[in-house]
């Protein structure tokens, strides 16, 4: 085992590994919380990488496992040390989503349906401040800042050198309509969206049109983050405004992935999508830029 310094990686690598002695005992969580008087939640959570485990977390899951290999100890409880770093996240302080940061620095792979707005990722900065200061009225000007920061410093994700986020985009027609900030705003975005979805090879950008109706997203957001180092599957990752939810049964990945799909084929191809895009920025004079048109499915 490698060392890793991202801190999620490491912690759901330590968990999948832990789940797999734990299965190869032959113990269930509930059996395993009762015998170390733990919760059972601790367990799963501790195994799907959500929860910090600590070195002595460590010891005695093995001891109770009946691990006997000292160097696959060792490994263990490195990876627990490794686990209870923090990330780049934590010193913009207390990031209501830092979770989702987390997974998202470690993923391998997001595929993100948005429906009302441009995903975070490819938000350029005054689209992203105008999105900040419009869906969360009641933050300070010191907190709305912060977040801008953190938007931006997770694009970093895109450009890493030889291990990009490989990042695919089903975006509703909605989120072109959509006038953030102002019309000048949303034509250096829509030329953003054009731009990194040509030029990286890595980043895919569909536009589902209007006229597709209904569809499996119509319930809203949602993204799938798959990771390149666990063998557990990948996360679902619903956005609300007070709480978010991460569904890790396979059976709801599966479910999940299957819903892209359909939003996949339903959509405009990315090649169509640059078409429609570029349509609708083509401005009139200098300074400003006509409301995407409406144009031909294929």
């Amino acid at each position: 085992m490698g060392v890793d310094v991202n801190p999620t990686v490491s912690r759901r690598r330590l968990g999948s590994e832990l789940r797999r002695l734990r299965e190869a005992s032959g113990m269930t969580t509930q059996q395993v919380a009762a015998r170390l008087l733990i919760s059972q939640p601790k367990i799963s959570l501790m195994e799907n990488g959500r929860r910090l485990i600590k070195p002595r977390d460590v010891r005695d899951l093995c001891g109770l496992y009946g691990v006997r290999d000292q160097r696959l100890v060792d490994d263990l409880m490195r990876l627990a040390r490794e686990s209870g770093r923090q990330g780049w996240w934590n010193a913009y302080g207390d990031i209501p989503y830092g979770a989702y940061i987390g997974l998202e620095a470690a993923a391998a792979t997001i595929r993100s349906y948005e429906p009302l707005v441009i995903p975070g990722l490819l938000q350029t900065p005054a689209y992203a401040r105008a999105v900040i200061a419009g869906t969360i009225p009641h933050a300070t000007a010191a907190q709305a800042a912060t977040r801008l920061q953190v938007r931006l410093r997770r694009q970093d994700r895109l450009a890493a050198a030889g291990n990009p986020l490989r990042l695919w985009v089903v975006l509703d027609e909605s989120a072109l309509w959509r006038v953030v900030g102002s019309r000048e705003v949303m034509c250096e975005q829509w030329e953003h969206l054009t731009r990194i979805s040509d030029s990286q090879p890595h980043v895919t950008v569909q536009v589902l049109p209007h006229e597709v109706g209904a569809h499996p997203g119509v319930s809203g957001q949602f993204s799938l983050l798959e990771f390149a180092d666990t063998t557990d599957g990948g996360v679902v990752y619903l956005e609300r405004f007070t709480s978010d939810l991460y569904l890790e049964k396979r059976s709801d990945v599966r479910l999940y992935s299957d819903m892209y799909a359909h939003l996949q084929a339903q959509a405009l191809s990315p090649d169509r999508t640059r078409q429609f895009i570029t349509e609708g920025i083509k401005a009139d004079t200098g300074a400003e830029c006509r409301s995407p048109t409406r144009p031909a499915r294929r």
